[in-house]
């Protein structure tokens, strides 16, 4: 098995240099094409290298060279790495396959050379930082993926706005950087070793303080590059600035990274084992989910929308991390792993449905010019590919049945409901409000994908370009039907899924989870085919009717036994319920047909439409209006500024005044504005400290050794 999987990792990496270097040499008109052969098949090998060690559960250790004074360097491929090195190839192949029609529009404006060395070099990066096995290949790994990034959002640098947006990501995600480096170095400070290895075994020396400070500067490291609140600032500017195939690999790859270093580092290295670190992760998980899907519901732009949105997701995914942070400090690990199930699975569908929803808008702005949803409409009539494909990742985000986002999203909320398993009432207390939020962050998500949807696609359309329009190309239309596919397998099959998230999760908890989301109810074997006497007393107590041998497979249960406290009460699992589901589908299409065949005639009459013959474009929804509601009730948080503009229409008419709305984030107003304004007053301070004077520096310097000394004797 170790030889087998050196040998993969071996032609992973030989692929992406060999793509870079192809990417060097051949003519602009074939680079396209080499990225899209090159890159698929480099997501097939991590696929194919994952996937194994995934399934075979078998840990690798790839030692590399010794280093004086810093230990020895190493690869790990264990299977949380592997979890998310398949879910990374995932995404990259088709978006591989995505870029060879969609960076046609950059020939001759910018070099596709320094592209493809970059989109390579970013995919071993990642995987280097899922296989690393010690603290320094992590950090060199995790910069080397951050500057690479940088480059690929500010490919297209011909506006001044596109490179403030890759500053601001550049810079947030350097602080961020720098506060892992120091929670990464507490832990090897206290190891004497940078081997992760090392670093297992002596965290139990650990006190409650470094604990804390860990836990701390990793949650702030890595949430600014999974864009949490109040860690966000670049996401909703970077996304706008990136080329589309750019923004899906930054949503649904490198967000993800964010997480995995929470993971990584507070499950894996030091295990969390307070209540109020998880806590601070549920509040900040759910602040993330309401404010992100609120600013999303009112915002126009289709690639800003979906950038709110995923910081939206990322909330939801790190809420269900802080409570499986929580469960596993009051000593109940099979609520604490059920938690963090829900929580990658829940990432796992984001990646996959936030790159199609990227991938479609990137499809949308190249066939119209637009991004704008009051620009568009009735696309599903000149694009009915890119709007089935839309609408199946708008299905999955709202976390509608039968798609992949439902499964996750109930998990999570069934989380918060078993909360009541909790001791401390206080607790309780977080975790109902936190599902409450929740619970509404779901209903604002349907509500923005509707106005999404039906405003780009329905309707009629609002510009010449989007009413004259065709369908994509097959390169872009073929990648979003295969996440699409992906999109709904991973709907209809928790039961499969589900297995494979805890079996990665078992080595960090101890604890398996599987009987306790999906025990066998039926099954096809005469031996197992009625339920568990445990379960059927319960079960009789809800009056339910048992049957025997009805179908086979795996049932999944919504509410998991405990008793008469929190009784079982079983769902069929979705796997059954997708066909049934497709068979009634049918047999209504069926029916409604034969019903309409005996009717002799069809009579066609002019809707009615208020004494206008003809509907205009300006009497269709718009997504401005469709938002209205939203601003209006939660206008308390938007808090919107309106500023007058005087302009003359005319020398001989009077000046027009017009008024604009302008909306400033709430993070923006209430933390990194004050954070602003008083790095500034310090650096205004300390500039008027120098004032050219020798005796005043040598008093500087005097006082500076004195506090030093302080210190050191305290």
């Amino acid at each position: 098995m170790e030889m087998s999987v050196i040998l993969m990792l071996q032609v992973f990496f030989c692929l992406c240099a060999a793509g870079a270097v192809l990417g060097m040499f051949l003519p602009d008109r074939l680079r396209p094409a080499s990225l899209a052969w090159v890159g698929s098949v480099s997501a097939l090998a991590a696929l194919w290298l994952g996937g194994g060690v995934l399934l075979t559960g078998k840990a690798v250790q790839i030692p590399l060279w010794n280093l004086p004074e810093l230990g020895m360097l190493s690869l790990q491929m264990d299977r949380l790495a592997a979890l998310f090195l398949v879910i990374t190839a995932l995404v990259f192949l088709p978006v591989s396959i995505f870029s060879s029609a969609y960076l046609k529009r950059y020939w001759g404006r910018y070099s596709l050379k320094a592209f493809n060395l970059s989109f390579f070099g970013l995919f071993a990066s990642i995987a280097l930082i899922l296989m690393a096995g010690d603290v320094l290949t992590f950090l060199l790994a995790w910069e080397t993926m951050s500057i690479l990034s940088y480059l690929l959002v500010n490919f297209d640098h011909g506006e001044e706005k596109n490179i403030r947006a890759g500053y601001l990501m550049l810079t947030m995600g350097e602080a961020g950087t720098l506060a892992a480096v120091f929670a990464l170095l507490l832990l090897a400070v206290n190891a004497g070793s940078m081997d992760f290895t090392s670093i297992r075994i002596a965290h139990q020396g650990l006190g409650g303080g470094v604990r804390w400070a860990v836990f701390l500067l990793s949650f702030f490291g890595f949430g600014v590059k999974a864009g949490l609140v109040p860690f966000n600032a670049w996401l909703p500017r970077a996304h706008p600035a990136a080329p589309g195939n750019i923004s899906a690999l930054l949503s649904g790859v490198i967000l993800n990274l964010g997480i995995y270093g929470i993971v990584r580092t507070n499950m894996d290295l030091l295990p969390v084992s307070l209540v109020w670190p998880g806590l601070a992760a549920l509040v900040i998980g759910t602040l993330s989910a309401f404010l992100g899907i609120l600013y999303a519901t009112t915002e126009n732009d289709l690639k800003v929308m979906l950038a709110h949105s995923s910081i939206e997701n990322m909330g939801i995914v790190t809420a269900a991390l802080g409570a499986g942070f929580v469960f596993t400090a009051a000593g109940l690990p099979v609520l604490a792993t059920i938690a963090f199930i829900a929580s990658l699975y829940h990432m796992t569908n984001h990646s996959l449905y936030k790159a199609l929803l990227f991938l479609g808008a990137a499809t949308v702005d190249a066939q119209t010019g637009t991004r704008d949803l009051d620009r568009l409409g009735g696309l599903i009539r000149r694009m009915p590919l890119t709007a089935l494909f839309f609408l199946a990742g708008a299905l999955s985000i709202a976390a509608l049945p039968p798609f992949n986002g439902f499964v996750s999203e109930w998990l999570t909320l069934q989380t918060m409901l078993r909360s009541a398993e909790l001791p401390s009432v206080g607790v309780k207390v977080v975790f109902a409000l936190c599902g409450a939020v929740l619970a509404l962050t779901a209903a604002l998500a349907v509500t923005c994908f509707v106005k999404a949807f039906a405003t780009g696609f329905l309707g009629l359309s609002r510009s010449p370009r989007a009413g004259q329009t065709g369908e994509a190309p097959r390169a872009m239309t073929t990648p979003m039907g295969l996440l699409a596919v992906f999109c709904l397998l991973l709907g209809v099959l928790p039961t499969f899924v589900i297995p494979t998230l805890n079996g990665a999760l078992t080595p960090l908890t101890g604890t398996s989870a599987v009987d306790a989301l999906v025990p066998p109810f039926f099954s096809s074997a005469p031996a197992h085919s009625q339920l568990p006497d445990a379960f059927a007393a319960e079960f009789r107590d809800l009056g339910a009717q048992m049957g025997e041998s009805m179908l086979p497979g795996r049932g999944l249960v919504v509410m998991h036994r405990g008793g008469a406290r929190n009784p079982v009460v079983f769902a069929m699992s979705p796997s059954y319920l997708f066909p049934v589901l497709l068979a009634l589908l049918g047999l209504a299409f069926v029916g409604i047909r034969l019903g309409l065949a005996r009717r002799r005639s069809v009579v066609h009459r002019p809707r009615w439409d208020g004494g206008i013959r003809r509907l205009l474009p300006e009497m269709t929804y718009t997504a401005t209006g469709f938002s209205n509601p939203v601003r209006v009730i939660f206008d308390a948080i938007f808090h919107p500024t309106t500023k007058d503009t005087p302009e003359i229409a005319s020398l001989h008419f009077r000046t027009a005044i017009y008024r604009r709305r302008q909306e400033v984030h709430i993070v923006d107003r209430w933390v990194l504005a004050p954070l602003r304004d008083g790095i500034l007053k310090i650096a205004h301070g300390l500039a008027g400290m120098h004032h050219g004077l020798l005796n005043a520096y040598v008093a500087y310097g005097l006082l500076t050794l004195v506090i030093v000394l302080v210190v050191a004797l305290i």
